[in-house]
């Protein structure tokens, strides 16, 4: 299975994003979901199963970054770790 297929479950995003492109597109969504869909944001994040203890524990700590940057690399880490135990595991 492919990040942007898993990630078009929460997002429509077209196929041939390259993974800087990718990582902007969902910067600008969560920017946008934090400041008018805040709901739908802890939604999506808690069905990625991202760790909101560890989320909340970058949030704190950011320096330079947005938290909508932040909030992406979490989401796009968590997602990119499902890939590799599903590959670990379907061997």
């Amino acid at each position: 299975m492919s990040l942007i297929k898993i990630i078009n479950k929460d997002f429509d995003l077209p196929d041939e994003l390259s993974e800087s492109q990718l990582r902007e597109t969902l910067v600008e969504a969560f920017a946008y979901l934090v400041d008018n869909d805040f709901p739908k944001l802890v939604q999506i994040l808690y069905k990625a199963d991202v760790d909101q203890y560890k989320l909340k524990e970058l949030l704190e700590n950011i320096e330079g970054k947005s938290s909508a940057e932040v909030i992406a690399d979490a989401y796009l880490a968590r997602q990119m770790a499902k890939i590799e135990t599903w590959k670990k595991y379907s061997k």
